[in-house]
């Protein structure tokens, strides 16, 4: 412990659920501590506890949830004993955190500019000029490109990664004393991911931040934490320095989450039978948007150029590359979700990229989407069933053989029938990807387009569910478009991958080549950015 004593103390720490909760405390009897200058981790499953113990240090736990025992610790005051006003003034100032989701976390009526001016007009006597001059400093480093339009963007005009940058130069630009971090670099590709792991720990060193960083992702735990605190189902099952806990665990579920990070050395895979026509046909996609009012000069940004890929059926095709390279953009446009400005799209015999989407009506069932975030995919109001039902209905199947389809899809993907009853927030997130994917496949389409479909889960659920696309692949012989950033993810799923940098494909090839022998420059530093490649999280033998 540090001669000054630790940032955070938390003390034998319980959290009470509600009545009727699947267990009875959110975490019982926790307890560790954050010294000036560290970084702990938390690291655990979904449900482990983690985000209720940052939620609770930061005075913000749900309605009837609550401590009962236990203290926390900020520089030695006790937070929990602390009025509402007086919490409300050290947020921000003393203690600031990154929350996963930038999109729920960040104002959609408010321009990125006018949300960090406000926490620095609540917090400093800083005039509007300085205040603008600061934002503009920490917008470049956290690295994001043109600050000054960043300032004036709203946050859906920005991507995923983009968006998270933004709330971590909120967090930051009061230079608190413990910062927060709760999963910030899930939704991030690689590069970014350690462009913002470096800015932490830069902030860490040069600043004597105390960081608590929770994550599901070994690889980030494995680069950037001090020590490591495991929790499962709210109690504490191991802590300890980085090199004893990930080199050599002594409890079994740590050793379980360990072994359920995927490799980044893609598996040998079977020659795949060629001869019939492709499923799916994708030749010079592009798509660019246009802005620009009456009285400003017309930009155009380009999203996707040329981008063109065939897929059969059964076989799995991966698109990666940094935020805002033009990965969901095409997703988006296959599904005709957004139309696109150049080239085709051939469904089998189908064209999508012509004709307005009530004359595709009768080919959407043939191409279904599974979204990164399966808590606002799901309609909150609606009965996960009703969910389910819901496109074969729109398609003139019965009700009655509707539903007994989506009793069989929910053993398809390994969930009860009799929770077709219950609402989404009934669920876990692992749980509620399942539905989705299950909601996809009511249709029984030719075609699924995963979008960032587990990169929110933590790692034991996300084996799981990529298990779970692997077995029904097999039985239904699905063709797959996988979207995503995570290059370990990929390597294990994906027959080939194309690499997307700006728009553009740089590299496209079967999988085990395209990685073991990368030949552009870009594919080579994504590779090269993959976390945790020193505990051999980033290559097999872990």
């Amino acid at each position: 412990m540090s001669a000054v004593g630790p940032v955070l103390a938390i003390r034998d720490l319980t959290i009470a659920l509600p009545q009727g909760g699947d267990r009875q405390h959110a975490v019982e009897r926790v307890s560790f501590t954050v010294d000036p200058g560290e970084i702990v981790c938390l690291l655990g499953e979904s449900g482990s506890g983690k985000s209720m113990l940052a939620y609770a240090t930061m005075g913000l736990l749900p309605e009837g949830v609550r401590a009962t025992a236990g203290t926390i610790e900020l520089a030695g005051e006790n937070l929990l004993g602390l009025m509402p006003e007086a919490l409300r003034a050290r947020r921000g100032r003393e203690i600031a955190m990154i929350f996963q989701e930038p999109m729920t976390a960040l104002n959609p009526v408010m321009t990125c500019g006018a949300q960090i001016d406000e926490v620095l007009a609540t917090h400093t006597m800083l005039d509007a000029k300085a205040r603008r001059a600061s934002a503009l400093a920490m917008l470049e480093s956290v690295r994001l490109p043109d600050p000054e339009r960043m300032l004036t963007s709203y946050p859906h005009q920005l991507s995923g990664g983009q968006r998270q940058r933004i709330m971590i130069a909120m967090a930051l630009i009061l230079e608190p004393r413990l910062l927060i971090a709760d999963e910030p670099t899930t939704a991030l590709d690689v590069t970014t991911q350690a462009e913002v792991l470096c800015l932490i720990r830069t902030l860490q060193r040069e600043r004597g931040t105390a960081v608590l960083f929770i994550t599901h992702d070994m690889g980030v735990v494995a680069e950037i934490t001090d020590r490591v605190v495991v929790l499962e189902q709210g109690r504490v099952v191991e802590a300890g320095a980085k090199a004893q806990v990930l080199g050599a665990p002594r409890e079994p579920y740590t050793r379980m989450l360990i072994a359920a990070v995927p490799s980044l050395d893609p598996p040998e895979r079977p020659t795949r039978a060629t001869g019939g026509a492709p499923v799916l046909v994708v030749r010079d996609l592009g798509k660019t948007y246009s802005s620009g009012g009456w009285f400003e000069r017309r930009r155009e940004t380009v999203a996707a150029r040329a981008v063109s890929f065939a897929l059969d059926r059964g076989e799995t095709v991966g698109i990666v590359g940094e935020s805002g390279s033009g990965k969901s953009t095409v997703a988006r446009a296959i599904t005709r979700l957004i139309d696109p400005t150049a080239g085709e799209i051939w469904l089998g015999q189908a064209r999508l990229d012509r004709g307005d989407r009530a004359s595709l009506k009768h080919v959407r069932k043939h191409i279904q989407i599974v979204f990164q975030d399966p808590y606002r995919s799901l309609d909150p109001r609606q009965r996960v069933g009703e969910a389910i039902i819901e496109g074969p209905l729109n398609f003139g199947v019965p009700r009655a053989t509707a539903l007994e389809r989506a009793r069989a899809l929910m053993r398809l993907v390994r969930l009860d029938p009799e929770a077709l009853s219950r609402y989404p927030n009934q669920f876990s997130g692992g749980q509620r990807q399942r539905i989705a994917i299950a909601r996809a496949l009511a249709l029984e389409p030719d075609v699924l387009i995963c979008d960032e479909a587990v990169s929110a889960l933590d790692v034991s659920v996300q084996a799981q569910v990529l298990e779970l696309l692997a077995d029904i692949q097999r039985r239904l012989s699905l063709a797959i478009v996988f979207i995503t950033h995570d290059l370990r993810v990929a390597a294990q799923i994906c027959d080939r991958v194309l690499v997307m940098a700006h728009g553009e494909v740089v590299e496209a090839g079967a999988t085990r080549e395209v990685f073991l022998t990368p030949k552009h420059p870009y594919t080579q530093r994504l590779l090269a950015s993959a976390p945790g490649r020193h505990f051999g999280f980033a290559r097999s033998g872990h």
